[in-house]
């Protein structure tokens, strides 16, 4: 097993670069809400485009500190010692590093780009279906879905559609490990992002209407739920 968590490891660290790319060519959303909606959708797909050239042209090397290569790096040796010899291994081993990509756009921009979010769903659906688990994946990122989506409908303020995008993600790969570690990632997940803003709150850093990136909790919590 060590040679699976240190290999995997190692194409984390290789591929952290690309994500560190990636992740820096979107921009923060309040620079794009000033736009009118088709504009923006034209904005946005450019944008994507043009962070995918980049990753592909500027992630050839590690970066300075390489925290996201190193982040990378753990999320695909946590896949592997979880998953070493499962046939979850790939899908678990993709939604690291494409989370990864999301949790630092997420950080930095307060976005979850459809660009990666949405090509993942058949991605995973795939690779969920080669190890014989997609029923119970699909159940729950419908399930996971639809709650932070009766969430949204309720707040919209507090919470972006792009995370009930991700939750039905992450709530596919927490599905596919059975219900008893579903209702663990999808606690977990609320729970950190509860913590983290009262962390804000008690610092003054934020206030209760004060936005913050709930994505990050999201795959916090999957990784929760890997470990039930």
């Amino acid at each position: 097993m060590s040679v699976i968590v240190a290999g995997a490891a190692l194409l984390g660290f290789l591929a952290g670069p690309y994500v560190r790319a990636l992740a820096s060519g979107f921009s923060p959303a309040e620079e794009e809400a000033r736009r009118a909606y088709q504009e923006e959708q034209r904005a946005y797909r450019a944008e994507a485009r043009a962070a995918f050239r980049g990753a592909v042209r500027q992630g050839r090397w590690p970066g300075w500190p390489p925290w996201a290569e190193a982040g990378v790096a753990a999320a695909c040796a946590f896949a592997a010692w979880r998953f070493a010899g499962s046939a979850d291994l790939a899908a678990w081993l993709y939604a690291a590093v494409a989370g990864c990509a999301l949790a630092m756009i997420d950080w930095r921009t307060r976005r979850l780009p459809d660009a990666i979010t949405l090509p993942s769903y058949p991605i995973v659906a795939v690779l969920l279906a080669l190890a014989g688990h997609l029923p119970g994946g699909l159940l729950g990122g419908l399930a996971l879905a639809g709650a932070y989506g009766v969430l949204w409908f309720a707040r919209p303020d507090a919470l972006g559609f792009g995370d009930v995008k991700l939750a039905g993600l992450a709530g596919m790969l927490m599905g596919s490990l059975g219900l008893e570690a579903w209702v663990t990632g999808a606690l977990a997940g609320q729970f950190l992002g509860a913590l983290y803003a009262m962390a804000l709150l008690f610092t003054r850093r934020a206030t209760a209407k004060t936005q913050f990136p709930l994505g990050p909790f999201i795959l916090l919590g999957a990784v929760a739920a890997a470990l039930r």
